[in-house]
């Protein structure tokens, strides 16, 4: 099977030749790998794509995520002026913001004049963005996307593997916009004391993100990570995971496997109160299901639980494991778990989460050795 087959198949439940290898990267992992320019690696399309495709082949995964996109090819035109630092690149850009482009993690951004945020309380539907326009990364950090170059990195991909690779594309849950536009503390509180109007504000970007996500499925991708990191039960309760993510994540899984194309949720932390639920979004499968400490999720527990509902991809401790973990752990830890993938359909390996920023390349590459001992079905 080709590596696209091969991730596809597991997808969709059907037989593959050994279990699929996938894992999402970090920012700051794939440049402590790829030596560039971080800010270049950021902003431009062909070097993420680089970047991207440099590291799959240093790890012979089978597939490659798509976490940024809507690169602006004229961004060099907003820069005042850049210098390098031993800790970061600088640029200050023309609108009087600052930007830390991190060699070991993400970017951080300083704006010039504070954030309008919104008050639950009193927003109305023409206060809310008429167009996702910008993908909130983590914390603050957003990704404008450039509305004439939506797509770009997807082509550039596509060309360069020949349809060889499974690609996957990214979006955001509607959850992560709301908090964006609101604050965290106030978002929480909106749920509690106006839900209705919370409601309206979830809706809103629901509906632009099924445009955005119907859109991305034309580019011949084979699956879209829901990003949903906000939905674990360190941060919202079942009950509310019930009520203010499922319903906004079921509609967009409904576009996605509409169009023929798989989708699954990324969370993080411990999920292991809400897994059945989050298979009733309608999604294919479900990534991460972090294991003690970082969460609570044993996979053989998970797969008896979720069935043929849909796949699993996961779920590795980045951290304790693929970081600070020896030869010989590493190798009990993931030998033990494709032992268990290898007893039900669906189980694509992966970290639960990112690769950590300074995980040894050495300890990635013993993944692809263990599939190729002991993963083959």
């Amino acid at each position: 099977m080709t590596p696209r087959e091969r991730i596809l198949a597991a997808m969709r439940l059907q037989p593959v030749d050994k279990i699929p290898l996938m894992c999402q990267m970090s920012i700051g992992h794939m440049l402590q790998q790829f030596q560039c320019s971080p800010a270049e690696f950021w902003h431009d399309a062909r070097c993420f794509a680089e970047g991207l495709l440099s590291l799959r082949e240093l790890y012979q995964f089978d597939g490659i995520l798509v976490s940024l996109h809507g690169h602006d090819p004229e961004w060099k035109n907003n820069i005042a002026s850049r210098r390098m630092t031993g800790e970061y690149e600088e640029i200050l850009w023309k609108n009087g913001d600052t930007t830390h482009f991190l060699f070991d993690d993400l970017p951080e951004h300083i704006s010039a004049a504070p954030k309008n945020l919104l008050d639950i309380f009193s927003v109305t539907k023409n206060d809310l963005p008429q167009h996702v326009n910008f993908i909130p990364v983590s914390q603050g950090l957003n990704f404008f996307i450039h509305p004439e170059h939506r797509f770009d990195i997807f082509r550039i991909l596509r060309e360069k593997t020949g349809g060889e690779i499974s690609i996957h594309g990214e979006i955001t849950s509607p959850l992560d916009y709301y908090l964006e536009c609101t604050g965290y503390q106030e978002g929480l509180m909106g749920m509690i004391d106006a839900p209705g109007q919370v409601k309206m504000v979830m809706q809103h970007f629901t509906e632009q993100l099924q445009e955005l996500a119907a859109a991305m499925c034309g580019e011949d991708i084979d699956a879209i990570k829901i990003s949903s990191p906000y939905a674990g039960a360190g941060f919202i309760s079942p009950e509310f995971y019930s009520e203010f993510v499922l319903p906004y994540e079921r509609e967009l899984a409904r576009t996605v496997r509409g169009a023929d194309v798989e989708i699954y949720t990324h969370t993080c932390g411990a999920v292991n109160d809400r897994l059945e639920m989050m298979f009733d979004a309608g999604v294919s499968g479900i990534e991460c299901l972090d294991p003690v400490p970082l969460g609570d999720v044993e996979l053989e527990d998970a797969f008896t639980r979720i069935g043929s509902r849909g796949f699993i991809k996961g779920n590795i401790d980045s951290v304790s494991v693929l970081l600070q973990g020896t030869k010989e752990e590493i190798i009990s830890d993931v030998r033990r778990r494709i032992e268990i993938g290898k007893q039900f359909p669906g189980f694509i390996l992966s970290t639960a989460c990112s690769i950590a920023p300074r995980a040894p390349k050495e300890h990635i590459q013993l993944l692809r050795t263990l599939i190729d001992e002991y993963g083959r079905k």
